[in-house]
């Protein structure tokens, strides 16, 4: 299993000023634990597939609500 390196050189300021970026591989590590890289992959694109059904879901009830008021009221 490989693990991601961190890049020696790099600076701490700018794990200061985007610290979530290292929590996320952290728990996309952790996710996966002793899966292959390969099938993770596929666990991953299922998973932004569903982040991205969720936001357009999310925008149609918006578009709805405010298509609604304004007709409405």
């Amino acid at each position: 299993m490989a693990k991601r390196k961190n890049k020696p050189g790099k600076s701490d300021a700018t794990s200061a000023t985007v610290g979530y970026e290292a929590q996320l591989w952290q728990m996309a590590d952790a996710l996966r634990g002793n899966m292959e890289a390969a099938k993770y992959s596929q666990v991953a694109r299922v998973l932004l597939l569903l982040k991205f059904i969720s936001d357009a879901i999310q925008r149609m009830a918006r578009y709805a609500a405010a298509h609604t008021r304004h007709t409405n009221g």
